[in-house]
């Protein structure tokens, strides 16, 4: 039954948002199961053009690295950001939204070639919550509980997280740079004197509303538009908890504070002009219970 109700949930998921959440951790889970290689992964120009793997161009967009703290993260911002698009400013419009991520998939490929980059699916991310953040300038996001900015600063405020973890930046600029292309040439410049829009979906995607001949049916979203929040603080605390069980022992203490760090960078998220403070679903609260009992019985603790 409660494997019933998360299907449920996940299947009212918008469908670019759910193929590609389903992709990556698929991907990363066949990784972690010695099923794929990442070197079968990575994006390689000699292997794609003279062995013509062409695979590289869309997998090295799909794996986050072995499970762990950076592939969660990672998760959370690709499914909220992408779902929040999707069913937000791309609503009834899934051509354009494939479009768009095709558009920033090339881009970052071409650009990904001066930077010697093998993995872009964090790009990727950085481009939909700069997407994003543009075009809910309104909103006021709440960054580790320490923190209180609008949307616009959000990206930003990531690259310097992953300058604090020592991570390279490179990846954040290429997506913020993408992320800034798509938005002038989308949002700007054909609101400009003399400007127009030049980015057009391709007519086999399907280019307007109840299009049938594309490969893309366009239509209403099945659900309403989200404008808010990513998780409220009483989730955070309910996720904390449930994870806290799973590393009892010193050696998981270090992981239980990044896991913290987890939940608690998604933390509220308010519209100024509504004051609307979304919470999780319960099935969301329910997947992390299991998630946090899953740990526990691996760790040791045996507790289901």
């Amino acid at each position: 039954m409660a494997w019933q109700g998360l299907a449920a949930e996940f299947l009212q998921v918008p469908a670019v948002t759910r193929a590609y959440t389903a992709a990556c951790v698929l991907t990363t889970a066949a990784v972690q199961l010695e099923l794929l290689s990442p070197f079968q992964l990575y994006f390689n120009p000699h292997l794609v053009f003279r062995k013509f793997q062409v695979w590289r161009l869309v997998t090295n967009f799909l794996f986050f690295g072995p499970l762990g703290f950076s592939f969660f993260f990672n998760m959370l911002f690709v499914f909220r950001y992408c779902r929040m698009l999707e069913e937000g400013s791309f609503r009834g419009r899934t051509a354009d939204f494939v479009f768009m991520f095709l558009f920033g998939g090339v881009l970052m490929t071409l650009l990904g070639l001066l930077g010697s980059l093998f993995f872009l699916g964090q790009a990727l991310t950085v481009m939909l919550v700069y997407v994003w953040s543009r075009r809910n300038p309104r909103v006021r996001v709440n960054f580790f509980g320490l923190l209180t900015f609008h949307a616009p600063f959000l990206p930003w405020a990531l690259m310097g997280f992953s300058l604090l973890l020592g991570n390279s930046i490179l990846v954040d600029l290429l997506g913020i740079a993408v992320g800034h292309i798509y938005y002038f040439l989308e949002d700007v410049f054909p609101n400009q004197p003399g400007g127009k829009r030049l980015l057009l979906t391709p007519r086999f995607l399907g280019t307007h509303p109840g299009a049938t001949l594309g490969l893309i049916t366009q239509g209403p979203s099945p659900r309403n538009q989200v404008t808010g929040s990513l998780l409220c603080l009483q989730d955070i605390a309910f996720g904390q908890s449930q994870l806290q069980g799973a590393w009892r022992g010193g050696g998981y203490l270090v992981f239980l504070s990044w896991s913290r760090i987890f939940f608690s960078i998604s933390a509220s998220v308010r519209v100024s002009s509504s004051g609307h403070h979304w919470s999780a679903s319960p099935v969301f609260r329910m997947a992390i219970s299991t998630v946090g009992r899953g740990f526990s019985l691996w760790a040791g603790d045996g507790g289901w």
